[in-house]
């Protein structure tokens, strides 16, 4: 890889690093859905300051070249990401729909007792 490109991807990393490490203090992200990304980040970095580990984590997974590979894992990586939003949604839509139940049944008393 031409020392340009392992210098941008660095910065890049380094300032998405730093961004999500931003949102986090300011309590935008939640520590615990950040992580992946954070995890994600750092392991770039690794892979780019760490001569031929990328070449070498290609081959033993069987792509035949370093972007197929890093394409492919990206794709995983967000679709898991995707679906564990998903989940999250899911128990959230439940909560609020439980929770807006349970201020009518309060509302509906309030009202009988006036």
């Amino acid at each position: 890889m031409s020392t340009n490109l392992v210098f941008v991807s660095g910065i890049f990393s380094l300032i998405i690093i730093i961004f999500i490490l931003y949102l986090i203090k300011k309590e935008n992200v939640n520590i615990k859905y950040s992580l992946v990304w954070l995890l994600l980040f750092i392991i770039l970095l690794i892979c780019l300051f760490v001569p031929g580990l990328l070449n070498y984590i290609t081959k033993v997974l069987g792509f035949q070249t370093a972007s197929n590979m890093v394409l492919s894992l990206l794709i995983a990586v967000l679709v898991i990401i995707n679906i564990s939003n998903t989940v999250i949604n899911s128990h959230q839509d439940k909560k609020i729909k439980l929770l807006i139940q349970e201020i009518s049944i309060l509302k509906k008393e309030i009202d009988k007792d006036e």
